[in-house]
């Protein structure tokens, strides 16, 4: 019996033992999968499961997850072909040559076919700058090319001396791959980039229909909308690119812009970080960071993020722009200067370009320079009032004449700019460069100036044959009409234009046009849809501000003003005037009076300022000072019955 026992008590025992080593064991496969974990950081990857991820990926326009999952299967099976060509695929994609380039050779010394990697081979040269590395791939493809094969082997032959412009190729190219979307992606961007917004807005509607999960086409759709109807126009479609690629980074980029133009300068903030996530250190999203900044008046921040582009960004005039505004803001004029001579370099006939050149000129007391910079305003009857005043600075000479301009807020009608070279020269350039539209336009502008109207007219109407669908030339066409004094005719043009793109210089040339030729609803209702569609544009709202204050809409009007002076700040002569104005008939002379007397301070010799302070003391209750005021705006412009009406009803 205790034998029997002792015998049962060790089988117990062992049986025991044996739960226990189970236990242990099993522990010890969970610490070393533990360990595994945290040395290795991933659990192991099956790369045909992240491949077929990789595929789905790519199909749902999810490129940089694609790009993820095909780089995880690269490096499971360092050895599969179809990994490693998966991943060349998704980095051109995002434009990683050097990793397409890699991966490119993995496949290669594993087998891969040499005719399955030449049209990647020659783009992810081709991204890395090796033009010669992408014509020696190009040279080895056969003679019966795939669209890839194709589509890279013409932006490789555009870069080339000698070779076929790019746009002419590609629209070869989709007649031959019509369902390519890429192609037709690459043909609207080439269109678009040509200011031929009629041909680019089919290209990218076709790219789009073709690849409706395509980031890249539905971010070109976005920017052709964008460019043609307005801010809010593209916004959808950046925003269905993001719900594709959340990482996409040209449709952050250009989804932040546009939120930031809208004054929604929160989202704009959000999407340049994920754009800097996307692509860390990409001048794009800083030079964004740094407008928002600017416009908050943190002008060191935006310095500093300035700074972070590392000049890639240099001859952007934006970034001119920007650059020489917070020198100019921080006390540093001489550096304004600098930045500001860029712009003016790029843009000679940006008015506003040159005024700030010409104050940051005066500020470091080169009133010569600040003349040259200004002459060719001060020339035209529309000169405006702050580059009167400027003039006056820079030229103490002229400083009566142009007081006495300046006085009397009289601007003439806008004219073309006179260019600087001769018009026989301009004949030359234009004849030598017929399929550049640059000359043509200079061209346009020099007859004009010289005062050959019907020439200017008969160039436009031949720069307008050679490209209907750009709105430069409609512009051109339109102006040439409007300056010989064919207003209702200038309104096809200009109305053409507005339809390719309708920014503010093309929606005021057609509000123009409209109120000349007696067609105030249809002036009215183009102001209403660009303010739809630009909520924030300042010329816009100014437009409507005069109409409302002139309709007698007070209430309405001071809304608007009132906008436009957070907006604009205190130091806008025009836009104080007329809230003076709006709030003295809206019955509120105490606002009307500060308000009044902050224009005054920036502009006494003006006769309307003086006229608006009048008025405004009259509704303050301070008569004699308004007689005062209304004497002096009467001394300055005689006989004005406006100012003789007002001074009656005291």
């Amino acid at each position: 019996m205790m034998r029997r026992k002792r015998r049962i008590w060790r089988r117990r025992s062992i049986q025991r033992r044996l739960r226990i080593l189970a236990v242990l064991g099993v522990i010890g496969l969970a610490v070393a999968g533990l360990l595994a974990l945290v040395y290795t950081g991933k659990p192991p990857v099956d790369p045909a499961q992240a491949l077929r991820r990789a595929t789905a990926a790519l199909e749902a326009g999810n490129f940089h997850a694609a790009h993820d999952q095909a780089r995880q299967a690269a490096e499971a099976a360092p050895r599969s072909q179809a990994a490693q060509m998966m991943l060349a695929r998704t980095s051109l994609l995002l434009g990683e040559g050097v990793t397409a380039d890699a991966a490119l050779d993995r496949a290669l010394k594993d087998g891969a076919p040499l005719a399955q990697t030449l049209a990647a081979r020659a783009e992810a040269r081709f991204l890395q700058g090796d033009l010669a590395g992408a014509r020696d791939a190009v040279d080895h493809m056969p003679a019966e090319r795939d669209a890839a094969m194709a589509r890279i082997a013409a932006q490789v032959a555009a870069q080339e001396d000698g070779g076929v412009p790019l746009r002419q190729a590609l629209q070869g190219l989709v007649t031959l791959y019509p369902h390519d979307a890429r192609i037709w992606t690459d043909l609207g961007r080439s269109r678009f980039g040509a200011g031929d917004m009629d041909d680019a807005s089919q290209a990218a509607a076709r790219a789009a229909a073709l690849a409706p999960a395509d980031p890249d086409a539905l971010t070109l759709q976005g920017e052709v909308l964008r460019a043609r109807y307005g801010l809010a126009a593209g916004l959808p479609w950046f925003q269905a690119a993001l719900a594709h690629d959340a990482y996409h980074l040209r449709a952050l980029t250009q989804y932040a812009a546009t939120l930031g133009d809208l004054g929604r300068a929160s989202d704009a903030l959000a999407a340049t970080r994920s754009a800097l996530v996307s692509q860390p250190g990409n001048p794009d999203a800083f030079y964004l960071q740094a407008v928002i900044a600017a416009r908050a008046g943190r002008y060191a921040l935006a310095q500093q993020l300035l700074q972070l582009t590392g000049g890639a960004l240099r001859m952007r005039p934006g970034t001119a722009m920007l650059e020489g505004a917070i020198a100019y803001a921080q006390g540093r004029p001489q550096r304004a200067v600098r930045a500001w001579t860029r712009l003016v370099t790029m843009q000679p006939m940006n008015v506003a370009a040159r005024e700030l050149l010409a104050a940051a000129q005066l500020g470091v007391g080169d009133r010569s320079a600040a003349l040259a910079t200004l002459r060719p305003i001060l020339t035209r009857a529309d000169a405006d009032g702050y580059a009167l005043r400027l003039g006056m600075m820079a030229d103490p000479e002229s400083a009566l004449v142009l007081a006495d301009r300046a006085a009397s807020g009289q601007r003439g009608d806008a004219a073309i700019f006179r260019p600087d070279r001769a018009v026989d020269e301009l004949k030359m350039a234009a004849a030598g460069s017929p399929t550049d539209p640059t000359y043509a336009l200079g061209l346009i502008r020099g007859l004009a100036s010289q005062g050959d109207r019907a020439g200017a007219i008969r160039v436009a109407q031949s720069l307008v044959r050679a490209s209907p669908g750009a709105p430069a030339a409609q512009l051109a066409y339109g102006d040439a009409l409007a300056t010989a004094g064919q207003n209702a005719a200038a309104l096809g043009p200009y109305a053409r234009a507005a339809d390719l793109t309708f920014d503010a210089p093309t929606m005021l040339r057609l509000v123009d046009g409209y109120q000349r030729t007696g067609r105030a609803r249809d002036a009215a209702v183009s102001l209403g849809l660009y303010l739809s569609q630009n909520p924030q544009s300042v010329p816009a709202r100014r437009l409507l501000a005069q109409w409302q204050m002139t309709a007698g809409r007070w209430d309405n009007a001071i809304e608007t003003l009132e906008g436009l002076r957070i907006q604009l700040g205190l130091r806008d002569v025009a836009l104080l005037h007329d809230l003076a104005i709006a709030y003295a008939e809206a019955g509120d002379g105490v606002v009307a009076r500060r308000y009044a007397a902050a224009a005054y301070r920036l502009a006494p010799m003006n006769a309307g300022v003086a006229d608006a302070y009048g008025r405004a003391l009259a509704v303050a209750g301070e008569p004699e000072g308004a007689r005062q005021l209304f004497d002096k705006a009467l001394a300055l412009a005689p006989g004005d019955p406006t100012i003789l009406a007002h001074r009656a009803q005291l």
